[in-house]
């Protein structure tokens, strides 16, 4: 792209409401984005834009214009427009598709199969161990996984994937000058394979940002799979988007006792997809789940547990008191007499 369209797109983005159909709108109208972002104030007032639109366009900020413009010369960094054979096709199909993705790291990962993996930012240990779990096997099996970058259920997927040698993406909230949260910088340096964003540089990270963030990470995905989320959250606020987008969602179910586990089981009860295992997530994936399947690695051998002796009596009689839920010292001592 030579340095004036670039200019032009830089202009677009920073238009308050401009999203694909607005574009589309004001393009039948000029017939092209060189002429959108060089019209007056009063020709873009005439085609429909709103006038605090119009105005911005028209008046655009030279300085910050610069800012953004060496951002996109830095090493890895892109500015992937609407017109770029390299702009997702699923996010495409979406109403309110961004007109631009700022990213960072390897373009192609964009076009990888994806599957979100969301959740609480204060998980349980058994909840952060599983997603991280979920994350490095599906990685493993081919899949990219997909998620916000914030504390929690979302870090424990990146990291996953990391492990899993897999791919992941990271949809952040700011723009991509901005690591947050601030204790996540060394995770977004690991994070080769793309950090994405539709906001410019020096965009801080605002409360109504994460919503427009979360619909990104569903749209970038063929579905999303949430691990824990209490009733009012924005992992909730994803599942949503993937719904109303046709993808498919996935959720963990959790113990009854757990605050965090009943925003899966609304899920669930709304129809969302039961998952156990990995594979229920493999399976819903349709004709992409068999390919996958295919180059699942086979499972490490361990020779420690198959050589492992028997757990005496009074052990086991421990162990089957614990069952799956968190349990007291003191209910322990009422289920076994020890």
């Amino acid at each position: 792209m030579n340095p004036d369209d670039l200019i032009h797109w830089l202009k677009l983005i920073r238009v308050p409401g401009m999203q694909a159909e607005l574009l589309a709108l004001l393009r039948a109208h000029f017939g092209s984005v060189d002429r959108i972002a060089t019209a007056s104030e009063a020709d873009l007032a005439a085609a429909g834009l709103a006038p605090q639109a119009a105005q911005q366009l028209a008046r655009s900020d030279a300085a910050q214009l610069d800012v953004d413009l060496r951002w996109t010369t830095g090493n890895g960094h892109l500015l992937i427009t609407l017109d770029s054979p390299y702009y997702p096709d699923l996010l495409k199909q979406l109403r309110g598709a961004p007109i631009a993705l700022f990213m960072r790291g390897q373009v192609a990962t964009l076009s990888t199969p994806q599957l979100a993996i969301v959740g609480a930012r204060n998980p349980t240990r058994l909840g952060r161990e599983t997603a991280e779990a979920f994350a490095q096997h599906l990685a493993a099996c081919g899949l990219t996984i997909t998620s916000g970058l914030a504390v929690g259920i979302d870090g424990a997927a990146h990291r996953g994937a990391l492990k899993g040698n897999g791919l992941t993406v990271a949809v952040c909230a700011t723009g991509l000058d901005t690591i947050y949260p601030r204790e996540h910088r060394e995770l977004a340096e690991s994070i080769c394979d793309a950090l994405v964003s539709e906001f410019p540089p020096n965009t801080p990270p605002l409360k109504f940002h994460f919503p427009r963030r979360n619909r990104l990470i569903s749209g970038l995905s063929l579905g999303t799979l949430v691990v824990e989320a209490a009733i009012h959250s924005g992992s909730l606020i994803t599942a949503k988007f993937a719904a109303d987008q046709g993808r498919e969602v996935f959720a963990i179910p959790g113990s009854i006792h757990n605050p965090l586990a009943r925003g899966c089981h609304q899920l669930l009860k709304n129809g969302a997809k039961l998952v156990e295992s990995a594979d229920d997530v493999l399976a819903e994936l349709g004709p992409l789940a068999a390919t996958l399947r295919d180059r699942r690695p086979a499972p490490a051998a361990n020779p420690k547990e198959e050589s492992a002796p028997p757990l005496d009596k009074d052990y086991k009689m421990l162990l089957d008191a614990l069952g799956f839920e968190p349990t007291t010292v003191d209910q322990l001592v009422a289920r076994t007499g020890f």
